[in-house]
């Protein structure tokens, strides 16, 4: 699998409190930034991968919600993670 524990330690670790925080919202955002560059990467070879393709659009989904979310409540978290991630609206 292309995600294991040791990967989203590292992900928490890095974006979030610790390794145990994954209720953050920085850390899921990284965490679905992740597996969104993974799924993005898998469909450009297997372009008729409709099943694939769905997960992506709904973790794009979540992912935007998480951000909407930071940017209402704190911008400076929402600025902070966009600058980590090298997202741009």
């Amino acid at each position: 699998m292309y995600i294991n524990s040791e990967i989203k330690k590292d992900i928490f670790k890095t974006y979030g409190k610790s390794e145990t925080d994954t209720g953050a919202a920085e850390s899921q955002i990284a965490l679905f930034t992740h597996r969104i560059t993974h799924l993005t990467g898998h469909l450009k070879k297997n372009k008729k991968d409709k099943g694939t393709q769905r997960a992506l659009i709904n973790l794009v989904g979540k992912r935007r919600r998480l951000l909407d979310y930071l940017k209402e409540k704190e911008i400076n978290r929402y600025r902070d993670i966009i600058k980590k991630l090298n997202l741009r609206k």
